[in-house]
Parts: structure tokens; C-alpha cells; sequence
């Protein structure tokens, strides 16, 4: 093989490995000084539910992304597309992590107090309503 090429099989392979390393996003999560009722039982529901891929306190692990992340504001993801991903499964669409499987076992009222304790830890952070633009 002439020098030139290997060395550019290397560089691609260099690349796209470091590409999946970045793929592993997690973010620090400041949780409020008190969370709602509902929000205290989603956070018990999403430790034994969730916590597995998308980490403690909703911060992403190397199996699943950050859920305290503005990718996941109400206007972009609304509280809907939470209970879709929970009931039906999502393609995965914004990271790399691959499909995220349907969870049957959280039922719907379930899933609302997960998603209450999702919505209060980013409000904590920041992270609040912006309407979606397509780009």
C-alpha cells in the first residue's frame, strides 16, 4: 500500500474514533432545592427506569444522552415526545447513541411524573420553552 494512502486510511480512522468518543455527552445538572411532589415520585420512576442510559439526574451517560440539555426544551421536545419515546420507541435523530427502545413497563401517569422531573431540572438549568426553528 503507497504511503500516502495509508496514512489517510489512518487519519479517517483517527477521526471517525474520535467522533464517537464525543458521541459520550454528559453535562453537569444542578437540581433544585426542592422538587414538586409529582417531580420527587418521576425522580424515583426515572432512577429505576431511566438513570441506566441517560445517567443520574438526567445528565447522559456513554448509552444515552443528556436529558437536561437544550436539545430537550418543551418547544423542541415537547412533553408529547416524551411520552412517545417511553410508549413506542424513538430513531435516534439528534446523537449517536442509537435507537432508544420502548419502555413498556412505565406507564402513562408513570411517564408524566418522569417528565415532571424532567421539566423541573432544567428550569433549574436554564433550560426553558424556545420555539423550534427548522434549519
Amino acid at each position: 500500500m503507497k504511503p500516502f494512502l495509508k496514512t489517510s486510511l489512518f487519519a479517517i480512522f483517527i477521526m471517525s474514533a474520535a467522533n464517537v468518543a464525543s458521541a459520550a455527552e454528559t453535562v453537569a445538572v444542578k437540581m433544585p432545592k426542592e422538587l414538586s411532589a409529582q417531580a420527587k415520585w418521576g425522580q424515583i420512576a426515572f432512577d429505576q427506569n431511566c438513570a441506566a442510559c441517560h445517567g443520574d439526574k438526567a445528565a447522559g451517560t456513554e448509552q444515552g444522552p443528556p436529558l437536561i440539555h437544550d436539545t430537550y426544551n418543551p418547544g423542541h421536545h415537547g412533553d408529547e415526545s416524551f411520552y412517545r419515546a417511553v410508549s413506542s420507541g424513538v430513531q435516534q435523530h439528534h446523537w449517536p447513541y442509537g435507537n432508544m427502545p420502548a419502555q413498556p413497563q412505565v406507564k402513562p401517569e408513570l411517564a408524566g411524573m418522569i417528565i415532571k422531573f424532567i421539566r423541573e431540572v432544567q428550569s433549574e438549568n436554564g433550560i426553558v420553552y424556545k420555539p423550534h426553528m427548522m434549519q
